[in-house]
């Protein structure tokens, strides 16, 4: 904070001139780490020039009053914070800051979001639950494809007057295209933003007409500079523009296929490989298989995106065991946790006798069975029924979200099929019926409905939980004999501590 009225006297002995810089718009600004195929991790360069073309087309496209309040839930690991913190700053907005995104309603400037920027499923999430509150005139979606019925249940909300359908890599600055979708109107990423170039090519590097399935190539101001310390990749991936004869044009091989609809605009049509997103995050399945089939009890594995019942995409991994020492599901998942993050360790696994094949000894991919939640949970402990009314809570609560008809006090959340985005809901649930914040960092800390509960529990004993009238005799009496006990035992710490200083 700067106080006029106070420091007056040494901001005035200040010069008055700018300060000089020597920095220039192909300095590098920042770099974003996405993984690869190889699992190696790539950091994209991006230099000064490619977010002030972002910074300068948003103040064309997006209005004073559109920013006013951005709701800006990303990590700043993940590119959409881009938009979020520095076009809002660089035309005078307000950025309200969140932990997550479904935090939006029970944040106190909730009233004072007029722009939400997140990915479609966060988006749905919110929609479900109700939470978008009426000061929210634009929403931003980007980073997964986006469904039209997501878009008519946006403009169900009668104050929001604009859905943007933003589509674009790590690799180019944030967003490359902008469709401003309609609900009624196609499934579309709509047309390059300012400054920028978008060709779809064949294999050969021809213009693939309209209508016609190409590979989608980026180009123009929004590009990044390279992959960091990784020449190789940058040559594969950035090539010479056929198109432009200026020295050093590029274009960036996004591995996207899409076509031209009749009237010019795009028609995203998903990957040429197998890379996949999932709430946001870019997910190369090849990964994941590498890492799995290094299992030494696995004989064979795919991993697919499928979506569950609500819609929702879900990693589900398929394996062939050992026969003669097959390993558990958690053993799996814990295997998997030591090498890759948490988003990229499916919530499903399934176990084959073998993989579905084509006539050239490829896995087929379309007869891979479509996973069972109820059916493929596989416990790792037998089944103990809640024992208190805090675990009769939990597990009400995960059934519902879970899909599952019964929940054991030591089964593990995510080897039940949960994920982040469930986890979300989860959290919210229990905050309703418990009337208090839970922290997100407890609940993933704690994926047991036992020690979920003797943490919420243990954290209301320094607090007010016996006087909340959902809790039975018994319960209160259990937090009297833990605050006995915890008072026990900071009493002979203490005592111990003072017989070592002595």
């Amino acid at each position: 904070m700067v106080y006029l009225n106070t420091s007056w006297k040494a901001v005035a002995g200040e010069s008055d001139e700018n300060p000089a810089s020597a920095v220039c718009s192909d300095n590098l600004a920042y770099a974003i780490y996405t993984s690869g195929s190889t699992g190696a991790p790539k950091g994209v360069a991006i230099k000064h020039r490619n977010a002030s073309a972002l910074i300068h087309w948003a103040g064309d496209v997006f209005s004073r009053e559109d920013i006013e309040g951005v709701f800006a839930s990303t990590s700043v690991s993940f590119d959409l914070s881009v938009f979020e913190l520095f076009v809002t700053l660089s035309w005078g907005g307000k950025v309200i800051l969140a932990e997550n995104a479904i935090q939006l309603p029970r944040l106190s400037t909730a009233n004072e979001v007029t722009l939400v920027n997140t990915v479609p499923s966060a988006m749905a999430e919110l929609m479900r639950i109700g939470g978008v509150p009426a000061s929210v005139r634009t929403v931003n979606l980007a980073g997964e494809s986006l469904r039209t019925q997501l878009v008519k249940d946006v403009y169900q909300q009668k104050t929001i007057e604009n859905v943007f359908d933003l589509y674009g890599p790590t690799e180019s600055a944030t967003y490359s295209t902008v469709a401003l979708r309609s609900a009624e109107g196609p499934a579309t990423i709509g047309h390059p933003i300012a400054n920028t170039q978008v060709y779809l090519l064949d294999p050969h590097l021809n213009p693939a007409p309209v209508g016609v399935i190409g590979q989608l190539y980026i180009g123009g101001d929004g590009l990044a500079r390279c992959y960091l310390r990784r020449p190789e990749l940058t040559a594969e991936k950035f090539i010479p523009n056929p198109f432009r004869r200026e020295p050093g044009m590029s274009l960036y091989n996004t591995g996207d296929l899409a076509r031209y609809l009749p009237d010019g605009s795009l028609e995203f049509l998903g990957r040429k490989d197998h890379q996949v997103k999932i709430r946001g995050y870019r997910i190369e399945l090849g990964e994941i298989e590498t890492a799995l089939g290094q299992h030494p009890a696995i004989h064979g594995v795919a991993v697919a995106a499928m979506e569950d019942v609500a819609g929702e995409k879900r990693l589900v991994a398929y394996v062939v065991p050992d026969p003669e020492a097959p390993p558990t599901i958690g053993e799996l998942r814990s295997f998997l946790a030591e090498k890759l993050p948490h988003f990229m360790v499916p919530s499903t696994f399934m176990k084959l006798d073998a993989l579905p094949l084509t006539p050239n000894g490829k896995v087929d991919r379309q007869r891979l069975p479509a996973p069972d939640v109820a059916r493929t949970v596989e416990r790792e402990v037998a089944y103990v029924a809640p024992r208190s009314e805090m675990e009769r809570i939990i597990v009400n609560v995960w059934q519902e979200i879970l899909g599952l008809e019964k929940a054991g006090i030591y089964d593990n959340f995510f080897d039940l099929g949960g994920h982040s985005l469930s986890m979300l809901r989860v959290n919210i649930k229990l905050g309703e019926i418990l009337r208090r914040e839970i922290s997100m960092v407890d609940m993933f800390k704690y994926p047991t409905i036992s020690s979920l509960s003797e943490s919420l529990i243990g954290r209301e004993a320094e607090t007010t939980l016996t006087q909340q009238p959902w809790l039975s005799v018994e319960d209160r009496k259990d937090l009297i004999q833990r605050r006995r006990a915890l008072r026990d035992k900071k009493r002979a710490f203490r005592e111990a501590r003072e017989v070592k200083d002595e």
